[in-house]
């Protein structure tokens, strides 16, 4: 057994709702407390309009991969994570060469 398979055995997909919601509830707590302490290192505006377009940039970042990809590049792909997605963007540069 490789393993990826036995990583792959014992985890599988979260289905409980209530899971999920303090999985999303944490990445917020986790988030404030970053950029909470970060702000409060370098307490300037200069930090906190940086800050502020990191987190937008990476938002777009996101959405770019999971959703644009896979409807309006590819919509016969499923990605399944953010490696899912640089793999198929390599695999893609690599394959127009």
């Amino acid at each position: 057994m490789t393993p990826a398979s036995r990583l792959s055995d014992g985890l599988g997909d979260i289905r409980s709702t209530r899971l999920l919601m303090a999985k999303g509830v944490l990445f917020v707590v986790l988030g404030l407390i970053a950029g909470g302490t970060l702000i409060a290192l370098h307490p300037s505006l200069a930090a906190v309009a940086l800050l502020l377009i990191a987190v937008w940039a990476f938002c777009r970042a996101y959405y770019f991969a999971f959703y644009v990809i896979e409807h309006y590049v590819d919509p016969g792909y499923r990605f399944d994570g953010v490696l899912s997605a640089v793999r198929f963007l390599w695999r893609r540069r690599r394959d127009r060469r």
